[in-house]
């Protein structure tokens, strides 16, 4: 499946799962419009292949991603960042294994992602503010959302790095998985796995419903998270669902 592509590697670890891995390792994956073109495609197709259910995104033991290109963005001009948020408005789940640096577009890159795992090596930071710029692709807000004001303010004004302990602590991240675990690699597949075992529909209103949460009042929300609810009562997996509970057997999903 990676043939087609220069600067990320695209495979199936698991029936259902597709794993896309950033790869640019002479410069910590640093983040570029060629590499941004191939992973929104990537990220494209597997979002409208009905066989795929969730997602993994991953870099180097080194590096998620150390940040944007540097000498690209030196002379570009401000409609760059254009293809930057595609991540963000995918339907099926994304969840980012991040070892190492995740550095400015990287820490981004990362926020954007529906679910982010840890190995204790990771490193989130946006140091934009030692460049004369501030963040440019969402940083300043999904980091205040993820960790509240003052620290995503302390972030961002200082460029300070945080471990991965403490974006644990902060919520930043869901959790630190160890080698001993397995890694951070092999748990996002496994999580990926469960996800891809549920029903489409379910999973994708799940997700909706939780990043609404982001945008309305919790008024607002309540009420979309109902209608969304009352909604899947109309599909043929919420019929199979709960038929199959009662039947004390494996639910077989239409995606329908």
């Amino acid at each position: 499946m990676s043939s087609q592509y220069e600067f990320i590697l695209v495979s199936r670890p698991h029936s259902g799962v597709v794993l896309i891995t950033l790869n640019r390792p002479k410069v910590l994956n640093a983040l570029s419009s060629p590499l941004f073109a191939e992973l929104n495609k990537a990220m494209s197709d597997a979002d409208q292949d009905p066989s795929v259910g969730a997602i993994v995104l991953t870099g180097s033991d080194r590096a998620f991603a150390a940040g944007g290109d540097i000498k690209e963005m030196k002379d570009a001009d401000y409609n760059f960042l254009d293809n930057w948020s595609f991540v963000s408005k995918l339907h099926k789940p994304v969840i980012a294994a991040v070892s190492g640096l995740a550095l400015g577009g990287g820490c981004e890159l990362a926020l954007m992602c529906d679910i982010i795992l840890v190995s204790p090596t990771a490193k989130f930071g946006q140091p934009e503010i030692n460049l004369g710029i501030i963040p440019g692709g969402g940083g300043s807000q999904r980091l205040a959302h993820a960790v509240g004001k003052s620290r995503a303010m302390e972030m961002v004004l200082t460029g300070r790095t945080i471990s991965a302990e403490e974006a644990e602590r902060w919520g930043m991240v869901s959790r630190i998985v160890t080698e001993a675990e397995g890694g951070v690699v092999k748990e996002a597949v496994t999580v990926a796995q469960v996800i891809a075992s549920k029903g489409q529909l379910a999973v994708q209103a799940g997700k909706e419903a939780v990043n609404a949460a982001f945008d309305l009042t919790l008024s607002e929300g309540l009420r979309f998270e109902r209608r969304t609810f009352h909604g899947l009562f109309a599909t043929k997996d919420q019929k199979e669902g709960m038929t199959a509970f009662i039947e004390k057997r494996p639910p077989q999903w239409l995606n329908a």
